[in-house]
């Protein structure tokens, strides 16, 4: 018969972090998803594609972009901003610059509803993830993530929030 310890692999104090990183991993995405389905009508995932948008330079990104940051592939990419594009948030054109480029644009509509969006959902996640810990655990968490991102894949592009 095996015994428990012999089916992980892992010593009991990593067995004992993944178990919580898992748990984490399930909860939170779940719980952001139903606060922005119930108040904003929008996925997670569309929410931060509307920020990452709210956020660029002329609200406009290309698509590749867009899907390097939301970890996403063009197809998957593509059908979400159509769903924007049916509410009015999104529209697509090529890039001037580079014509095999598609750009997603916010529209002033998009703008708002990401305007609209961001109270309840910061407050959520300032209530799940910020307000149990100190804020050197804050920072720390910061560090760990990129650790983890980048040790996932390190060629892969990091959004930040650009300078005001």
């Amino acid at each position: 018969m095996t015994s428990s310890s012999d089916l992980s692999g892992l010593s009991p104090a990593h067995l004992e972090a993944w178990g919580a990183v898992a748990t984490l991993l399930e909860r939170l995405p779940a719980a952001l998803d139903a606060q922005l389905q119930r108040d904003s009508g929008v996925t997670h995932y569309e929410h931060g594609l509307l920020y990452a948008l709210a956020t660029a330079k002329d609200r406009t990104l290309r698509m590749s972009t867009l899907a390097g940051y939301a970890n996403s592939t063009l197809s998957r990419l593509s059908r979400a901003i159509s769903r924007l594009e049916k509410k009015g948030w999104v529209h697509r054109e090529a890039d001037p610059t580079d014509g095999r480029f598609t750009l997603a644009i916010l529209t002033p509509e998009g703008h708002e509803q990401v305007l609209r969006a961001n109270p309840a959902h910061h407050a959520l996640v300032e209530e799940l993830v910020f307000a149990p810990l100190t804020e050197a655990q804050v920072r720390q968490l910061a560090v760990i993530s990129s650790r983890i991102a980048t040790a996932i894949d390190p060629a892969a592009p990091t959004w930040e929030p650009r300078s005001s």
